[in-house]
């Protein structure tokens, strides 16, 4: 049984497209569903409510509660751990889960990601031009909205850690060699629709990456968490392809602010602090700025 685990927070303009992706999947054994809606105000567990989808109502918000409170549900394997907001193309998950019988065999599967600024701000397109190449996405778990474990992969770890940092996370548990790509299954990630949303949700990436390396520099965490690689933008993107030169410029000035604005103290809610802009109706949208 393949299971996939949702932590969804306000998803209700999003979840059902996701779910409706999920459900016309046709993985080798039967498929569990259950989404964690965690501090939901906007319905999100109603637009989940569905024959073959399991929904865990949360009053409280945090995805690394919420994704704990899935795996409580959870009982298949390999587990996926998904986004609300990613739409799984048809036999992706069948694609996803054959790569584990196929040596060398990795504990760890996600499809590739294509990140879609139609529309968008040139600032957020240029920042893409440069982020989307970057080598960190080819190596890494994060950013793709999507991870496949297996059953052995799983049992790498217990709980998530309280930092919101999941994708992270998961990608210090194993090595490249545990780690595999498949070009054949393809996710869409939407890019943010304003330059500051951009920043918002780079600031809460850096925030809770910073927290993932500072708790496992105390030994709270027992794994070794990748550092960042701050020149790899140049050395593996702009220097191999010149002509994205322009691009840098507004690529170093985004990340520069969103360094700077990540030190800055936390929201005390307990809130995701996300970029919200992709799960908002275009109809409803301003002006992108």
């Amino acid at each position: 049984m393949t299971s996939v685990v949702i932590a969804a927070h306000n998803e209700a303009n999003v979840i059902g497209r996701c779910l409706d992706a999920l459900l016309a999947q046709r993985p080798p054994g039967p498929l569990e569903i259950v989404v964690s809606a965690n501090g939901c105000t906007d319905g999100t567990a109603a637009a989940a409510a569905r024959p073959g989808v399991t929904v865990i109502d949360r009053p409280e918000p945090g995805k690394p509660a919420a994704l704990d409170a899935g795996e409580q549900v959870a009982t298949g394997f390999p587990r996926v751990y998904l986004d609300a907001d990613i739409v799984v193309p048809p036999h992706g998950l069948a694609v996803l889960e054959a790569r584990f019988d196929a040596l060398p065999r990795p504990l760890a599967v996600v499809p590739r990601r294509r990140v879609d600024t139609n529309g968008r701000p040139w600032p957020v397109r240029a920042y893409f031009s440069v982020n989307e190449r970057h080598p960190a996405f080819r190596s890494g778990l994060f950013g793709r909205g999507m991870i496949m474990l297996s059953e052995e992969g799983r049992a790498r770890f217990g709980t998530f850690p309280s930092q919101i940092a999941d994708d992270l996370f998961l990608d210090s548990r194993f090595s490249a060699a545990e780690k595999a790509e498949l070009s054949e299954v393809e996710v869409v990630v939407e890019a943010p629709r304003t330059t500051r949303d951009l920043l918002r949700r780079l600031v809460r990436v850096r925030r809770g990456n910073a927290q993932l390396r500072a708790a496992a520099a105390a030994g709270e965490l027992d794994l070794p968490v990748r550092s960042p690689d701050r020149w790899a933008w140049l050395r593996d993107v702009v220097l191999r392809e010149p002509r994205r030169a322009p691009a840098a410029i507004p690529y170093v000035v985004i990340t520069v602010a969103a360094a700077l604005l990540a030190r800055r103290p936390a929201p005390a809610d307990g809130g995701w602090g996300r970029d919200d802009s992709t799960r908002t109706p275009s109809s409803s949208e301003g002006t992108p700025t």
